[in-house]
């Protein structure tokens, strides 16, 4: 049987980022990818025009119509717009046998903000708890806790930090620094550098979600939380060398690169 992945997000109506590059990651890692949706963003190459946010009994009967029918080996959550929405997907993960990882979405690629203010303690104290692992760039570790991590000696406060929070394993994503690409995944008494050369490619939009719904992939298939996040990390820098132009901004990483280098 093919493992079934379900990931709770916006749709992204370029289709670089959110449901539409959790679908696409799910693919090519050899999953049966199923969706949530949370909200809709009128979003194209050059940022976010607008997003509209789905009502939570709307959000709810579509996770209940997957899990209870269909089932789920694991859960990826992004985009969650409301505090509302972020405590009725953390209840319903809560209620899952599965592993989850949470993609604490608050801004895009471009800056524009995705979660509301008014949601940042409702994930913190609701979605963090019931993550396996937690997948925060800088400025969602910055926004959450607090930390601003300037090097990659920082990093080690910074996952303390949101590990204060509940989850399991917490795997800050170092892109924002200089240098390799470097992130850290920890669970407070392991701990392993994910390092991979920085390609010199401004196409890099939907390597947060991409990354996640790697990582929820492969944890379905059975691997470890460690192995998980170094295959995703790997399957992840390869899409980000392969990141392609598309209208006139940031276009996005190529999630079938797999499929066009023959690998």
């Amino acid at each position: 049987m093919i493992p079934t992945v379900l990931t709770v997000a916006g749709s992204d109506s370029g289709g670089g980022a959110g449901i539409q590059a959790d679908l696409k990651t799910m693919l090519a890692l050899g999953v049966h990818g199923m969706s949530v949706i949370t909200a809709v963003t009128a979003q194209n190459s050059l940022g976010v025009q607008g997003a509209w946010e789905l009502p939570v009994a709307a959000v709810r009967a579509q996770y209940r119509s997957v899990v209870d029918d269909i089932g789920v080996r694991a859960v990826k959550t992004g985009m969650l717009a409301s505090a509302e929405l972020v405590e009725a997907v953390a209840g319903l993960i809560a209620g899952t046998d599965a592993p989850a990882v949470v993609d604490p979405v608050g801004v895009s690629k471009h800056g524009d903000s995705l979660l509301a203010a008014s949601a940042l303690d409702s994930v913190r104290t609701k979605l963090l708890p019931v993550a396996t692992v937690a997948t925060p760039n800088l400025d969602e570790v910055a926004q959450l806790t607090g930390v601003r991590v300037e090097s990659e000696g920082d990093m080690r406060r910074a996952a303390a930090a949101v590990l204060g929070h509940g989850p399991r394993w917490a795997l800050i994503k170092g892109g924002h620094l200089a240098g390799d690409a470097v992130d850290l995944l920890t669970d407070g008494s392991e701990e392993h550098w994910l390092r991979a050369p920085r390609h010199d490619n401004r196409h890099t939009h939907g390597t947060g979600c991409t990354l996640a719904s790697a990582i929820a992939a492969q944890l379905a298939k059975g691997d470890s939380v460690p192995e998980a996040a170094a295959a995703a990390k790997e399957y992840v820098t390869g899409a980000v060398a392969a990141g392609f132009a598309l209208g006139g901004g940031i276009g996005p990483v190529d999630h079938g690169w797999r499929f066009r280098d023959g690998s």
